[in-house]
């Protein structure tokens, strides 16, 4: 990590911020705001770290993956040359000739660097705290928003394994502090850590795990990717780098973690069939995770480098740090996905469709129904399971991040027919499925020919709404949008008072002016003109199976959902900054941000 810091200095990507700060709201606020600017702004190293004025010695640092070529300094060589190599791997034909045999030989001894090397010890374990020593509240952990149930490590590498000790498991999963030696455990019921949990609880026996925070900054991008059930995710760090991965045994429990690690917190989870409420926390959705029960551990150990430096991670609305985090696994996992979808050109998970809620993908069709094939493929595999809305098109299209000529060509093939809602698992943060795990999915299959020109009449935004007002009294606010296409979209914020089957009946007659028509209310900050965020909005709230309509337009509610709609589960609030801290902030010069970006990222709840 230090050398790390030095790489990133030299190349202009890190502001030092020495302005006393505190945990609490102040750091990941400012970090909040700068990852918002072009390309990621800077990382960040904050070095007078407080927590109501109890200073702290190590340093804070953050934004370390918000950039691009921040992004291509932490993998240390070029990113798509990291996916072509494992291309080549996977298409490895049997050598024809003995010139072929050796160009085989020096491939598959290379991949030795692969596999983790067990060293006696680490700089990790200069410094040693057990038992009574232990006091989780000497490190700088940060609490990010005002209705966060507390502190919480996120960028922690959780390393867990298997109950027979086979498998190990690295996982990214953020931490909750419950006082000086107790720490609630996020792992998600879908991921592998998860499934370890179960087997120590199925027997009935305590389960060790281990979070390393630092380090080499790969390991953490390795604890988010997307690999197969059993592979160790540090598998594929000896891959990129090269060189395997050192790591060291624990000092109290039996697993091993990298020997570089700025952090290690040893702990036990003393009886797997008692939980503990963790939660609320701020999510990488843009809206709060809500209270749940989650194993929980005593930290048994805390082990440290003599000058570490604490690694912290802020998320919220999009853009944040995933985004970029987000385009390195979209790249360097592509050879893998194409398995699944030989046809599979090319695919793109946008930062405001928060990855697991929207896909676009390209593929070489060659029969009628190949997208909807893959779509179901998608949908049955890994990580890609989770993917609630898909988006097809054909190698004639445009790149998928031109994100107003790809639009243009999806919209102008949309029809009722080439939509396909399904249902299936959903992620563990999704909130607008009726049923938690199991929701709608949406399917649009945009790999055919261009629709016909449909028989409507455009008007004018303030010609619609007038209409529009009169057929339904609770609209408040109009705007359309696409109107070249050949599925123009309005965009309609009302009042909420009924549910949105009524109000798509009462504005029936509109089929002759729009052939899309998406609702959103006034419950929470929505700013029709800011077509980025509202796209975040609708993919969050939508579910395929109750929130598309087709009432000879297509109808799509991405309106909070509550009892008028007979929806019984809990919806959580919007992740918002807290308006004294970012005055405060403005006022000591640590941040610079105008009222038009505050708007434009709903920074704050206005």
């Amino acid at each position: 990590m230090q050398k790390f810091i030095e790489i990133i200095k030299k190349n202009n990507e890190l502001k030092i911020i020495n302005e006393p700060l505190d945990i609490n709201l102040e750091i990941p606020h400012a970090a909040y705001l700068e990852v918002k600017k072009p390309n990621g702004g800077k990382a960040l190293l904050f070095t007078n770290p407080h927590d109501n004025g109890r200073k702290f010695s190590t340093p804070v640092l953050m934004n370390i993956y918000s950039s691009f070529d921040r992004c291509k300094l932490i993998f240390g060589r070029d990113i798509e040359g990291i996916a072509s190599e494992i291309e080549e791997l996977m298409h490895m034909k049997p050598p024809q000739n003995l010139m072929d045999k050796f160009g085989m030989l020096g491939k598959l001894f290379g991949l030795k660097s692969v596999f983790p090397k067990r060293v006696k010890s680490g700089i990790s374990q200069e410094i040693i705290k057990k038992g009574d020593a232990v006091d989780l509240r000497e490190l700088p952990i940060l609490t990010t928003w005002e209705e966060d149930g507390g502190p919480f490590i996120t960028m922690g590498q959780v390393y867990t394994k298997s109950l027979d000790g086979v498998l190990s498991n690295l996982g990214m999963y953020r931490i909750q502090i419950y006082d000086k030696n107790h720490i609630g455990l996020h792992w998600q019921i879908h991921k592998d850590s998860s499934h370890f949990f179960d087997q120590y609880k199925k027997a009935n026996k305590p389960m060790p795990v281990s979070i390393a925070i630092g380090g080499d900054p790969l390991y953490t991008w390795c604890g988010q990717a997307p690999l197969p059930h059993g592979i160790f995710e540090l598998l594929l760090y000896g891959f990129i780098k090269k060189e395997p991965a050192k790591i060291v045994k624990c000092i109290t429990n039996d697993i091993f973690v990298p020997h570089d690690a700025d952090f290690v917190i040893e702990a036990l989870i003393e009886n797997p069939n008692e939980l503990k409420i963790e939660g609320p926390f701020g999510d990488h959705t843009g809206y709060y995770t809500l209270k749940e029960p989650f194993p929980f551990a005593k930290v048994t150990a805390i082990t440290h480098k003599k000058e570490p430096v604490f690694l912290a991670t802020v998320v919220g609305k999009p853009p944040i740090e995933d985004k970029y985090m987000g385009w390195a696994t979209e790249r360097i996992f592509l050879p893998l996905l194409k398995t699944t979808a030989p046809d599979l050109i090319d695919y793109h998970m946008p930062e405001n469709g928060v990855f697991h809620n929207l896909i676009l993908a390209k593929i070489k069709p060659h029969y009628p129904a190949h997208a909807l094939q893959i779509m179901h493929a998608f949908w049955g595999v890994g990580q890609m399971s989770f993917v609630k809305h898909a988006i097809f098109v054909d190698q004639n299209a445009p790149k998928l991040t031109d994100y107003e000529a790809f639009s243009d060509y999806v919209l102008n093939r949309i029809c009722h027919e080439n939509i396909l809602i399904s249902s299936g698992v959903v992620d563990h943060l999704d909130h607008s499925s009726p049923k938690q795990f199991v929701g709608g999915k949406l399917g649009i299959d945009a790999t055919g020919s261009e629709i016909e020109k449909p028989k409507i009449t455009l008007l004018s935004d303030d010609e619609l709404f007038k209409k529009a007002k009169e057929l339904e009294s609770s609209i408040i606010e109009l705007r359309q949008i696409k109107t070249n296409t050949k599925n123009p979209i309005t965009l309609i914020k009302y009042k909420k008072t009924k549910p949105s089957n009524a109000i798509f009946q009462n504005l029936k007659p509109l089929e002759e002016n729009t052939k899309i028509v998406v609702l959103v209310d006034d419950l929470f900050q929505n700013d029709l003109e800011n077509s980025y965020m509202i796209i975040w909005r609708t993919v969050n709230n939508i579910d395929a199976r109750r929130d598309i309509y087709f009432n000879c337009f297509i109808g799509i509610d991405a309106s909070t959902k509550n009892a008028i709609d007979n929806f019984d589960r809990e919806w959580p609030k919007d992740v918002v900054c807290t308006k004294e801290v970012i005055k405060k902030l403005k006022e000591k010069n640590v941040i610079q941000v105008s009222d038009e970006e505050i708007k434009k990222w709903q920074i704050i709840q206005q």
